[in-house]
């Protein structure tokens, strides 16, 4: 085999050598992991039964950090990929892959998986982190308890699924400003705005946005409504399988 020949395992490896010499990606990941960590066992700290939160999922209520961390992780996703037609080096990742999905899918890849191990690590460091301050209360929980591991990976995974959301609307806009105010109005305004309607349609529809999807899949258990957490991952996982294939389907077809 030719020592220099494409293959699909190098252009992973090309991806992820540039993933973790951004500096953004050591900031994003720190960021996000101390913003969940620092706020879980901050609100754990100062709970106190009968205070008004007794009824929140007691998972949503320890990672509510993740609000914060969801902006970090999409942002990253638009850099990763709308960062390299600002800096030009979009030129050299197509002149060196020519069939040009190859390079999109690969950054989703690593992005995703990286996300993923991330968030995951974050997630079941910080809840029995913050339990030690929940221990005597009525958001008193265990690992073992119904729901609560499947609602720890469930909050990675929709994590996940936003930042390569992301990722795929960094490569549709093309500029880091855009993708990021396109991800802020489209993801996060838009959907309370929306909500404002008069119809319940609407009400039911925005269940399966991205924002409350992700709530959903994070809850231990679900709330009267709210979408199950197999239709808010698989909502989830149409969002980000559409930007994706849009952004891929750009590529293809549009000069860089």
């Amino acid at each position: 085999m030719n020592a220099y020949a494409l293959t699909p395992k190098r252009v992973l490896r090309s991806e992820w050598h540039k993933l973790w010499t951004l500096r953004s990606t050591w900031i994003t990941l720190l960021t996000a992991g101390v913003l969940t960590l620092g706020i879980g066992l901050l609100i754990g700290a100062t709970y106190e039964s009968g205070g008004g939160d007794g009824d929140v999922d007691v998972v949503v209520l320890t990672l509510i950090g993740v609000q914060f961390a969801q902006i970090a992780f999409a942002v990253l996703g638009i850099l990763v990929t709308a960062g390299e037609y600002s800096t030009g080096m979009i030129r050299a990742s197509m002149t060196t892959v020519p069939r040009r999905l190859p390079v999109l899918w690969s950054k989703a890849a690593v992005f995703g998986a990286v996300t993923l191990a991330g968030t995951l690590v974050t997630a079941f460091v910080t809840f029995p982190a913050a339990q030690l301050f929940f221990t005597g209360t009525d958001q008193e929980a265990s690992l073992g308890d119904p729901g609560v591991v499947r609602a720890l990976v469930g909050s990675s995974a929709g994590l996940t699924l936003i930042g390569l959301t992301a990722l795929g609307l960094g490569a549709l806009v093309r500029s880091v400003p855009g993708a990021i105010g396109a991800f802020v109005g489209g993801v996060m305004v838009l959907p309370e705005v929306i909500t404002l309607l008069p119809y319940s349609i609407v009400t039911d529809a925005m269940e399966y946005f991205p924002a409350k999807a992700l709530e959903s899949l994070m809850s231990a258990q679900p709330a009267p409504g709210a979408a199950s957490p197999v239709g808010a991952l698989l909502a989830l996982t149409l969002w980000a399988a559409t930007t994706l294939v849009l952004a891929g389907a750009m590529l293809k077809h549009r000069d860089v």
